[in-house]
């Protein structure tokens, strides 16, 4: 059972992180002015790109794992919602990415923060999908 022990700790820890983009870094990132914003995102967006990306692909190989050992559908079920991060970021999110990637802090324009805010919104989208991925984990080992 360490493997779903294991896949918990992992969703929870991509879920604690992805909760305080949103709830802190956000809400302090949107106080700053639009070049500072940009340069800041910048600098966040590829460093938490490797980090999650990370938490994602082991988490879903460990909850896969403890569903193979122990047949429980809790395990298969939470690995299945925790993998859906990265087809959502890939088709979803990484088109606004590009968008803000794209754009030159010294001449960034008013729509760069409608764009960004969008970002925070289909990041809290992630952060849900960790969340419940989360119980799901719990609820197996606790079963």
């Amino acid at each position: 059972m360490l493997a779903g022990h294991l896949a918990l700790i992992v969703a929870a820890v991509f879920t604690g992180a992805a909760f305080y983009i949103n709830f802190a870094e956000q809400p302090a990132r949107l106080d700053l002015e639009p070049r500072a914003f940009l340069i800041q995102w910048r600098r966040a967006y590829a460093r938490g790109y490797t980090m999650q990306a990370g938490l994602v692909a082991i988490g879903t190989l460990l909850g896969l794992l403890a569903w193979w050992q122990t047949r429980d559908i809790n395990w298969l079920v939470g690995a299945a919602v925790f993998v859906v991060n990265a087809p959502f970021t890939l088709l979803v999110i990484m088109p606004v990415n590009n968008a803000l990637k794209a754009i030159d802090p010294a001449n960034a324009p008013p729509e760069s923060v409608t764009l960004l805010k969008r970002w925070a919104t289909l990041h809290a989208v992630r952060t849900a999908l960790g969340f419940v991925a989360t119980l799901i984990f719990l609820t197996g080992s606790l079963g």
